[in-house]
């Protein structure tokens, strides 16, 4: 290999040489071109690797007929031959590549597992305080990327600074304690800093003052990071980030350069974050795996994965501050990108992986959907007639379907998976239809038996409340094939439970089942097709990862004749006018829900609850009126009787939990009231607000909150009461709560994401999701030799996961 090295040094120098100042020498050189290929071809010639064959036959490509080029053309391929012989170097340096594939892969595993505690200047009690930060490994080291970034190249003196930039100051304490303020109501810990050109008061307004004084000790050298504020022709800073000097340190690295600026936890400061991370990446950046092939790092123009994450930690002259700081340098694009490229490459798998699957191929037969037409109340909108013939396409297709329905509160999703189930009950097949809560999976069966008894098709209800002795005689008819549609909750899946000829699985609010559960249902049948249906819709970029490996249908109408939900909020000072209008609705014979966040008193919380206020509004406020009460600890029974009475109109006001977002339908009830709107999530109150307007009389939902509300709940709020457009809610609950809270803990199956963002960086998002699908186009068994390190590392990312989750 030392020949190739001297080959791409060679190469690399005439580049180099040409790119100077701007491509100055451009003009004057001569024979760059049969320099170039003669190279080469002389690389190629030594039986190399395969990916370092596909850098050389690519740099030959873009060297043919250089000489005839105009100028801007010459300079992209001076600078892409430049990107391809790093990624050349990049190979033969990696470990990897220097050794045998899978061992050598084994082993850079293995490293980059090594406790933290082993690392020198760690040991057993650094390494208890790392774990806190989610640091337990070298390669979780290697993950944890700087917060922000300091340039200690221009450290300012306290006259020099400016009043409302984010400024880096030094200085000695001259006076650090605890100042009174408005007659000693008000404590602030203030720290006096000077440099002999002027003072800088640092100031805290939540502080231990028993630690502060431990730390701050007068003489000491500090240096001050934070926003320059003025009070009183003061200049301050309030909680500023800090550093203590030692002697002789202000000649070290950590005040040369741009300095990596980590969080941190009590015990473990700065200083020791940063030599510890300066260890690490020094000693082990290098035994990061670059997974990602040449070809795409070049088409998308991707540094070295080792060098990104020295860059990302300790980035050199060149970076730019603000793209370092947003996140956005080009080291960062290139983890960020790898992050994606891998999470979508098993999801372009997996999509593969379903679409090679043999499984049912219908046909139409329109035995039952014609006589089903004709006896619908409705029609159905044009949104649901498309959403169906996607579906239809699926179920004609030889390989399972694999689909996501998407739509909103109301819009018509159970009939559109009540025809599909029609399709395939007319070719001999039975369905099961998952629900995730007793009360949703009774709706289900209350929508759909009536229609099944008039075509002559069989409906079974499994759910925990049904009796053993029907469960019993269930069991035995679906196992006969003589029950068509299984409709239920988890109890479908249990091992009692065998279909003879499974056809279709229709699974509804899917976010709150586990994989497993997915699964586990999936293999009660021979590949059948998968529906799965949700009414809180996705945001767009959570489409591409969590439910990337599934084609999507969207019902965007509401079925003719629904009013759109007036929504407005009340504070508790209007308590009385929102109790006014409830009386208003009772009296004009229509009915009411009120819905509260707690069953019963809660020591911790001060919030009404359902149990008291039911009470109260029973015997004090609506004495005239009948007020019924649900909530998750009422058995079964008991809830189907109250349901029942609701829907009979015997009970004119219900109180309740959220056991009401979902399947409760009653057409009567034309107001909602939500208690503590500002304790619930913006998806949770579309839920909420969806059980009413399901008829053509005007509803309204009223969001009471109680308190002045945090800036987030004023936003989540104020959304409810523009827009009832469960889309655009669901991209502000995103954006809102970000993508870790928006998946909740069950999406596991999942790799993590340690850098990536899916709101920020959606556009490499989108790149990654290409590449991905496009390389398992060109390669679906990731067979290739020199997609042979891709497919390792995709491995360990997933570790076994991509086979639980062909569902979605």
């Amino acid at each position: 290999m030392d020949r190739l090295f001297e080959i791409i040094n060679t190469v690399k120098k005439s580049f180099t040489f040409t790119a100077k100042n701007n491509f100055s020498n451009l003009p004057g050189i001569k024979g760059l071109e049969s320099s170039t290929k003669h190279l080469a071809r002389e690389a190629l010639s030594l039986s190399l690797d395969e990916s370092l064959n596909t850098i050389f036959r690519q740099l030959l490509s873009d060297f043919d007929r250089f000489d005839a080029l105009e100028v801007p053309l010459k300079k992209k391929s001076v600078e892409a031959g430049l990107l391809l012989l790093s990624q050349a170097e990049a190979l033969l340096n990696d470990p990897v590549f220097a050794r045998s594939g899978e061992e050598a892969f084994a082993e850079s595993v293995k490293r980059l597992s090594t406790p933290m505690q082993y690392i020198k200047g760690v040991g057993p009690r650094l390494s208890l305080l790392l774990e806190k930060k989610g640091i337990e490994t070298v390669g979780d080291a290697l993950y944890f990327v700087p917060r922000r970034y300091e340039d200690r190249r221009m450290i300012k003196r306290i006259a020099e600074v400016t009043v409302g930039a984010t400024e880096t100051i030094r200085g000695h304490v001259s006076m650090a304690g605890v100042v009174g303020y408005s007659g000693g109501r008000k404590r602030v810990f203030e720290v006096s800093v000077a440099d002999g050109t002027g003072t800088l008061i640092a100031k805290w307004f939540h502080f231990s003052e028993a630690y502060m004084k431990r730390r701050f000790k007068k003489g000491q050298y500090v240096l001050f990071s934070g926003e320059v504020k003025r009070y009183n022709f003061q200049k301050e800073m309030h909680h500023p980030d800090l550093e203590f000097i030692e002697p002789g340190e202000e000649e070290g690295w950590e005040f040369r350069g741009i300095i990596p600026i980590y969080s941190e936890t009590e015990g473990l400061y700065q200083k020791t974050v940063r030599r510890i991370m300066k260890r690490v990446v020094e000693e082990h950046a290098g035994d990061a795996v670059d997974g990602i092939s040449p070809v795409i790092c070049k088409r998308q123009h991707l540094m070295g994965f080792a060098e990104a994450l020295k860059r990302v930690h300790f980035p050199d002259g060149g970076d730019s501050m603000n793209d370092l700081n947003a996140g956005s340098s080009a080291a960062h694009r290139r983890l960020i990108f790898d992050e994606f490229f891998f999470l979508e490459l098993g999801l372009a798998l997996r999509k593969r992986g379903v679409a090679l699957e043999d499984g049912n191929s219908y046909s139409i037969k329109d035995k039952y959907t014609k006589k089903l037409k004709s006896i619908l109340p409705f029609n159905l909108t044009l949104s649901q007639e498309k959403a169906l013939a996607e579906i239809m396409a699926d179920l004609k297709k030889p390989h399972p379907m694999n689909r996501l329905l998407q739509g909103d509160v109301g819009s018509g999703k159970t009939i559109v998976a009540f025809i599909a189930s029609l399709m395939v009950i007319e070719n001999g097949y039975q369905v099961a239809f998952m629900a995730p809560t007793e009360i949703l999976a009774e709706q289900h069966y209350a929508t759909i038996e009536p229609f099944a008894e008039a075509l002559g098709l069989r409906v079974a209800l499994l759910t925990s409340s049904v009796n053993n002795q029907d469960k019993k005689s269930s069991y035995h008819k679906i196992a006969k094939g003589k029950v068509d549609i299984t409709i239920g909750t988890h109890a479908i899946i249990q091992d009692a439970v065998h279909f003879l000829k499974l056809g279709l699985v229709i699974i509804d609010e899917q976010h709150r089942f586990g994989v497993m559960q997915r699964v586990m249902l999936k293999k009660k049948g021979k590949a059948p097709d998968v529906l799965v249906m949700t009414a809180t819709p996705i945001p767009r970029t959570l489409g591409l990862t969590v439910y990337g490996d599934l084609d999507s249908s969207v019902i965007d109408q509401l079925p003719p004749g629904r009013v759109p939900v007036k929504t407005k909020l009340y504070h508790e000072r209007n308590r009385e006018l929102v109790y006014h209008k409830i009386a208003e609705e009772v009296e004009n014979r229509k009915q009411v829900f009120i819905v509260y966040p707690l069953i019963e008193e809660s020591e911790k919380l001060d919030l009404k609850n359902a149990t008291h206020m039911a009470r109260h509004l029973r015997e004090e406020v609506f004495p005239r009126y009948t007020i019924g009460l649900l909530h998750g600890r009422i058995d079964s029974k008991g809830k189907e009787q109250i349901m029942a009475a609701f829907q009979l109109k015997k009970i004119d006001i219900l109180v309740a939990t959220t056991v009401v977002e979902v399947g409760i339908d009653v057409p009567n009830a034309s107001l909602m009231v939500i208690e503590h709107a500002e304790r619930f999530g913006l998806s949770q109150l579309h839920q909420l607000r969806g059980r009413v307007g399901r008829s053509d009389y005007p509803s309204q939902c009223i969001l009471l909150a109680q308190y002045s509300a945090s800036d987030d709940a004023r936003r989540r709020l104020k959304v409810m009461e523009e827009t009832t457009d469960g889309f655009r809610i669901a991209e502000e609950d995103f954006a809102i709560r970000g993508p870790g809270e928006f998946l909740g803990t069950r999406q596991s199956g999942m790799p993590d994401f340690r850098i990536a963002n899916i709101l920020k960086d959606v556009k490499i998002l989108s790149e990654a999701r290409k590449e991905a699908f496009r390389l398992i186009e060109e390669d679906p068994h990731l067979a290739l030799p020199e997609n042979r390190v891709t497919r390792l590392v995709l491995g360990e990312r997933w570790k076994g996961r991509l086979e639980l989750a062909t569902i979605g």
